[in-house]
């Protein structure tokens, strides 16, 4: 996978735009980033462990680090740092973000959580 030619945060720092060399620019909401996180924190170790975070609808990017040629960090407004979200992944969320985050909607709703503090 190769790398997107520029990630942009948004003034607001409330989204993350990849513009990649072969696909239209996809426009990722940090809350979305956030609670969909490749950290273990959120998926855990198997999918069982497999986490739904709740409460992250303000959530901004406070930074997004590079990581070797294959990766970022995204250093969230709340502190959590510990997803290394690669080239691969971002495609991934990029390429099925309205899926993914009507999963995401889905589980809160089953699990009556909030997108709210």
């Amino acid at each position: 996978m190769r790398p997107p030619k520029e990630l942009r945060v948004s003034r607001d720092r409330s989204l993350l735009t990849v513009l990649s060399p072969d696909a239209e620019p996809a426009e990722l909401s940090a809350e979305m980033l956030r609670v969909l996180s490749p950290s273990a924190e959120v998926q855990g170790h198997s999918p069982e462990q497999r986490v739904t975070v709740p409460g992250k609808r303000h959530v901004t990017i406070s930074r997004v680090e590079p990581v070797g040629n294959y990766a970022v960090r995204i250093v969230f407004s709340d502190a959590h740092q510990s997803g290394i979200f690669t080239w691969v992944y971002l495609h991934e969320l990029a390429a099925q973000k309205d899926a993914k985050w009507q999963g995401y909607l889905d589980e809160l709703e089953e699990k009556g959580l909030s997108r709210d503090a």
